[in-house]
């Protein structure tokens, strides 16, 4: 298991649980810091940002108790960069990590240009996306930023590399716990499954064993939103989601009807993400780290 932070990496055994497969804003529309349940003084800084066009949600987390104020920002959009980047220096943070938790086909991510703008920062997303990025990480991976990390939870079906990054469960860290879900679940919804490598079949496995899993309390935030909600919870969703508290096949049987257009920035969209945001890979390399 790949261990990413401000160590050097180490190799750890991977659990066989994780190798179980209205109006919308314009800036930030929901920030708070919240400590851990431990007498430890770790406190996780959290921003939820939002770029319009595309209905996504980018995350800033920071350990804002280490030195370092160490951060990392989740599924960066290349239009909303400059705004995510004054926030961080706003806020004193150092940026370590631009992850994706897919190849998106709605929006060029930001890790690229990030990565342009500001020295020291890695991009990260799956080894399964087949994409490039400085570190390529796998299910049972820790990503640490300070005292705190995110989990990497695999729950491919939207796409065939997407994952859910999971925040810690430690006595070090933060509760209740977060999952980053991509667009494996969405709130009162899930991401289509007929492109990309997607399987309908896939995605109900992945949520059921790797999200679903989680306490009913672990809060889910999503790549996008449509309706204007924020933020669910595992709880909410096993109960209100429409498709996904439906049995298999006839979560099959939505997903097999769904008859949606094709997406619009797809051609756009998916050659540059393969390729961490950048286009010409001639001006910027991204390199591709193996463990």
């Amino acid at each position: 298991m790949l261990r990413l932070g401000l160590l050097p990496f180490h190799r750890i055994p991977v659990s066989s649980h994780f190798l179980n497969l209205f109006p919308k804003p314009a800036m930030a529309v929901s920030s708070y810091t919240t400590s851990s349940n431990s007498s430890s003084s770790s406190k996780l800084l959290f921003r939820q940002l939002f770029e319009k066009d595309s209905s996504t949600y980018t995350y800033l987390l920071a350990d804002v108790s280490h030195p370092d104020k160490p951060a990392l920002l989740i599924d960066p959009v290349d239009k909303t960069v400059d705004r995510d980047l004054s926030l961080v220096k706003e806020l004193g943070l150092k940026l370590v990590y631009a992850m994706n938790t897919h190849v998106h086909a709605d929006h060029v991510t930001g890790t690229g240009l990030i990565k342009s703008k500001l020295d020291g920062v890695k991009s990260v997303i799956s080894r399964a996306s087949k994409s490039k990025a400085d570190h390529l990480i796998e299910a049972g991976d820790k990503i640490y930023f300070g005292d705190l990390f995110l989990e990497v939870r695999a729950t491919p079906g939207h796409t065939l590399g997407c994952v859910t990054y999971v925040t810690g469960d430690g006595p070090n860290q933060p509760q209740p716990r977060m999952a980053f879900t991509g667009d494996a679940v969405l709130i009162r919804g899930c991401g289509r499954t007929d492109f990309q490598g997607g399987s309908s079949d896939q995605l109900y496995e992945s949520v059921h064993s790797q999200i679903f899993t989680l306490p009913k309390d672990t809060l889910i935030y999503p790549a996008h939103d449509y309706k204007g909600f924020t933020v669910s919870t595992v709880g909410e969703e096993m109960l209100y989601n429409p498709r996904l508290t439906k049995d298999k096949e006839g979560f099959e049987d939505i997903m097999k009807n769904l008859k949606l257009a094709y997406p619009k920035m797809i051609d756009v969209a998916v050659p540059a993400n393969m390729v961490c945001g950048l286009q010409d890979l001639s001006e910027r390399p991204v390199e591709s780290v193996s463990t």
